[in-house]
């Protein structure tokens, strides 16, 4: 997701890109073709981590899991990280695609003892927008376990072009359309002008499809790739399953910080329910940005 100021409007398309990415983080099969009440587990439970093991075995079959967080959400990056290392731990692990480094960055070659800083460089991490501290445990079990990490994510220098980009307003039909549309202008606290909902909308569309090329591009044998994403971005209904090719079977399993609620009830196979977040006023903190 991108953050805009009133004033970065006037300015060159990419200096609008510099207030990125964090405030939204985040089909195979046609939404009416999934369930319609996604399993939950509920991570404050005792079991959770033995619950969650025995779930990957039922569906560590599938070439592509995409695991879908909210990025402030320490738990959540708790579960990436075991994930990782279970899958790596059963041979079952192909890749690791995360959306915070950019499509046709990888660690492979590295070997598995390179240090924190080489896996950083390799990656062109960028730390301010997405914390090593918080990503590096998840990052670093796959390089351990001799597993490649592939950057996802849309690069940046292809963002301006992208906004201009009205191909991809056919993408989605009318109504996912919108609910992208909508998902953009919440998350922006109703603060951006009409005029830049639909150029936004169309780089978070780009970004859904290099990270489902990139997936796509990794599966291999009857090994599992891992995406490591925003929530927003692993929704069945408007985000990477639209753009993974048809035949490609993938499980979504979306990690919620407190209760599961709204439209996205229906856009995974699998919640996983961790505890409810501090509440913070992200709106004030825009509105400030917007009036610099």
């Amino acid at each position: 997701m991108i953050l805009i100021s009133k004033h970065s409007l006037t300015r060159s398309t990419l200096s609008v890109l510099t207030l990125s990415t964090l405030l939204l983080s985040a089909c195979s099969l046609p939404i009416a073709d999934r369930v319609s009440q996604s399993p939950e587990l509920h991570w404050n439970s005792p079991t959770a981590q033995t619950q969650w093991h025995e779930t990957l075995t039922q569906i560590q079959s599938a070439p592509v899991i995409l695991l879908g967080e909210q990025h402030d959400a320490p738990e959540h990056h708790a579960i990436e990280t075991d994930t990782v290392r279970e899958l790596a731990a059963r041979g079952k692990l192909a890749a690791l695609v995360m959306e915070m480094a950019d499509a046709g960055v990888s660690t492979s070659g590295l070997p598995t003892n390179a240090s924190e800083a080489e896996v950083q460089n390799r990656l062109n991490w960028n730390d301010k927008g997405w914390p090593w501290k918080s990503y590096g445990p998840t990052v670093m079990a796959a390089v351990r376990a001799n597993i490649p990490v592939l950057g996802g994510n849309l690069p940046r220098g292809q963002m301006a072009n992208t906004m201009k980009n009205a191909h991809l307003d056919q993408h989605l039909d009318a109504k996912a359309m919108q609910i992208q549309i909508n998902t953009i202008k919440e998350g922006h606290c109703n603060l951006l002008p009409e005029t830049q909902l639909q150029p936004m909308t169309r780089i978070q569309l780009a970004r859904d499809e290099s990270m489902a090329r990139v997936v796509a591009s990794a599966v291999t044998g009857d090994r599992t790739v891992l995406l490591v994403a925003g929530h927003g971005h692993v929704r069945t209904r408007v985000g990477v399953p639209t753009w993974l090719p048809r035949d490609l079977p993938y499980k979504a399993v979306i990690a919620q910080a407190g209760q599961v609620k709204g439209a996205i009830k229906d856009e995974a196979d699998i919640f996983i329910v961790t505890h409810e977040l501090p509440q913070k006023d992200h709106c004030a903190e825009l509105r400030e940005r917007f009036k610099r």
